[in-house]
């Protein structure tokens, strides 16, 4: 048979097979004939060799499943498991490798072993769409406070003490108040009493801020929201001054943007917060605080912020 007609009844395109006929020939008494054993052969060479899943060793699988258990994201297992083992190479392993054993090995067989619901706290497959929201109306409580006229010092987190904030909500008007150092990225949670008049938020937020020493408690970085309209006052009780965002602007605060998705991980759109009790959200927090971040070389926002107490105690 011709190459046409091979190529007819195999159903591909005459090329396809004028290509494997040329790759795959030898020489038989100065004839060139096509060899498909050799063909056969030179596929199975060529394909690549699978590696052994390095998660099936039982005390790396149990290191790896007892941090995502703890809400790690597979880069944070990875990273902090260099730290504590340095010289074990053998309990090192990628966070693709983690990656692979939760969505692609066995149909995701690793999350079976999990204690939580999910390991990766992101369902979205597509990019948000910039905000289509109108302008802002004229907001006087904004005037002096506004992004451009916050300390210049902030900017590069070099300085501790910045924090940024935001209110994560639910129904009922209920709702929680959020912060996070710029520098450590140590979050704070508070919960609000089922009210979010501005008062009462500028009151939790107070509290929250209460117990740290003024040079960590600087400045807060807050989005144009209503519930800031008070800040004047809350400034003046803390000596902790708000600065505003642009509108429209997340990235702006984009430390506290991170972490409200991963407290959404924790409390889904339409978390009823007026059910959730003061030791509940204290544990999320705890949670939050003592995960190894890439940012900080794997280090814990705890860690981060205890020596920054430590230091500032051994200064007084």
């Amino acid at each position: 048979m011709g190459v046409r007609a091979l190529a007819r009844e195999l159903g591909v395109h005459p090329s396809t097979v004028s290509r494997e006929v040329r790759a795959h020939q030898v020489q038989h008494w100065g004839l060139a004939e096509y060899d498909a054993e050799l063909a056969h052969y030179r596929a199975l060479a060529s394909r690549p060799r699978r590696r052994q899943a390095k998660l099936t060793d039982p005390r790396l699988r149990r290191e790896v499943v007892s941090r995502l258990n703890l809400k790690y994201s597979p880069e944070q297992v990875a990273g902090e498991l260099k730290l504590a083992f340095p010289d074990r190479a053998e309990l090192h392993v990628s966070h693709e490798t983690i990656y692979q054993a939760l969505y692609v090995q066995g149909r995701g067989a690793l999350r079976h072993e999990l204690t939580v619901a999910k390991a990766l706290r992101s369902g979205r497959t597509e990019r948000i769409p910039a905000s289509k929201l109108p302008k802002r109306s004229s907001r006087p409580w904004l005037d002096g406070a506004r992004l451009s006229e916050r300390p210049a010092e902030v900017a590069d987190r070099a300085v501790p003490g910045h924090w940024e904030g935001d209110l994560v909500v639910g129904p009922g008007n209920s709702g929680i108040v959020t912060l996070v150092e710029r520098r450590t990225r140590y979050a704070l949670l508070g919960r609000l009493p089922g009210v979010r008049d501005s008062k009462t938020v500028t009151d939790v937020l107070a509290a929250m801020i209460a117990g740290l020493p003024a040079e960590l408690a600087k400045t807060i970085t807050w989005d144009q929201g209503t519930e800031m309209a008070a800040h004047a006052a809350f400034t003046i009780a803390t000596g902790c001054p708000v600065f505003f965002c642009d509108p429209h602007s997340p990235w702006q605060r984009g430390t506290n943007e991170n972490t409200n998705g991963l407290i959404r991980d924790f409390y889904p759109k339409g978390t009823d917060f007026n059910k959730i009790t003061d030791a509940e959200l204290a544990d999320v927090q705890t949670l939050l605080n003592i995960r190894p971040r890439q940012t900080l070389h794997w280090r814990k926002p705890y860690d981060k912020l205890n020596e920054l107490i430590t230091g500032v105690a051994l200064t007084t």
